[in-house]
């Protein structure tokens, strides 16, 4: 078998280059039309011409989603957008309505993978898209590794999935919810995640239960990380990080930390240890707490926020690296850090250098004891051993 595929998400040409750099296989992005995130930046035609040409610069691949539940509006609209990304050389399109997925396999020659919105969860149904000339299928995130494991027996096609991000409160991201209470369509990419906001409870008398907490019935995040290798040796093809919408970050976080896990398995197998600290590091560059959700088969209350949740937004990024002349560090200042403070570097395939500002200097070299203002540009005098794209996070 050929090694796992890793799979990043990228909402704009900078996460795109950052998911590559750090050790995607493959990328998926969204177009401006038909994608299920609207409230990305999204990528335009020209944006994708360039994704495809540093995609395969690099061996690598490129994945569009065109996963939008159609309308008749966009039905004259859906082919000439199809036939581009063939042009362009999109290695596969992420689909799952049957009329786009049949245009597709009809009038291009584009690979179809089929979206977790299709959700997936049986051998029959996955036989049902095979036959349809389907080449891939990204179960639904429900799945359980009894599940998986059935599919991989009984049908032979590439089988995707998640391993990592934020769940839905419904099947796969079938949901209404968004439409009915702000009118906007969670199928067209416009969720407004109700399942997120506080509720009042009622009993069956329709009288208010008060708790400690508002009731919310939100789903904690998907976490893999320790069952990387089990997934590994089932036979998966490709392992599926969610995030279209996530920072450069946590992009480049995640992705760094599934490539390490999955390079050290494939190592050397049979000493492979779970190495815990990277569990942690994935615990701080989110703001939801991660469990394995359906894999076990012991989804229970432990896997949602019933009670309420504080969501504090992220500080630990503090900056990114243009460049080292080897006395000076060149940052991005990205969130708030002073002289005195303890940070790290981290970059892709290399130990994580940790040291505490002495001093820095604005780019006119003027010293600063605080970089506070977004996007300044930092010197910091260190010795080591950095590269542009690196990132400095608090320690």
């Amino acid at each position: 078998m050929d090694k796992i595929e890793l799979l990043a998400p990228a909402g704009d040409l900078e996460r795109l280059k950052i998911a590559f750099l750090y050790g995607a296989d493959a990328v998926y992005v969204g177009g401006d039309l038909f994608s299920l995130r609207a409230n990305a930046d999204n990528f335009s035609l020209s944006d994708l011409k360039e994704g495809v040409k540093l995609a395969h610069s690099l061996n690598k691949k490129l994945y569009v989603t065109v996963n939008i539940v159609m309308h008749n509006k966009e039905v004259n609209h859906i082919l000439d957008y199809l036939l581009e990304l063939d042009k362009i050389g999109i290695d596969a399109i992420i689909a799952s309505d049957p009329a786009i997925i049949d245009l597709a396999l009809k009038k291009t020659n584009l690979c179809v993978h089929l979206s977790t919105q299709a959700c997936t969860i049986n051998r029959e149904a996955a036989l049902f898209w095979k036959n349809l000339g389907v080449s891939r299928i990204v179960l639904a995130r429900e799945c359980s590794r009894d599940d998986i494991q059935d599919i991989l027996d009984n049908v032979d096609i590439e089988i995707e999935c998640f391993v990592h991000g934020a769940m839905c409160s419904s099947y796969s991201g079938r949901c209404v919810l968004s439409n009915y209470l702000t009118n906007r369509d969670a199928n067209r990419g416009g969720c407004s995640q109700i399942c997120r906001w506080d509720f009042d409870l009622l009993d069956s008398d329709f009288n208010e239960i008060k708790g400690d907490k508002p009731f919310t019935f939100c789903t904690k995040d998907l976490s893999m990380l320790q069952y990387v290798p089990d997934m590994i040796d089932m036979g998966i093809t490709s392992l599926k990080i969610e995030g279209r919408m996530r920072s450069l970050y946590y992009v480049a976080t995640v992705v760094d930390i599934y490539r390490r896990v999955i390079d050290s398995y494939y190592h050397d197998k049979e000493n492979y240890a779970y190495n815990k600290k990277y569990e942690d590091i994935l615990t701080r560059c989110a703001n939801r707490d991660s469990v394995p959700q359906f894999f076990n088969g012991k989804y229970d209350s432990s896997c949602s926020y019933y009670n309420g949740r504080m969501e504090v937004s992220n500080q630990d990024f503090l900056g990114v690296v243009l460049d080292y002349d080897g006395k000076y560090l060149t940052i991005e200042q990205r969130n708030y850090f002073k002289v005195g403070d303890s940070v790290e570097i981290f970059g892709p395939g290399k130990e994580i250098f940790s040291f505490v500002i002495s001093s820095m200097y604005d780019a006119l070299g003027n010293s600063l004891e605080v970089a506070r203002h977004p996007k300044e540009i930092i010197k910091i005098p260190v010795v080591g051993d950095f590269s542009r794209y690196d990132l400095m996070r608090k320690k």
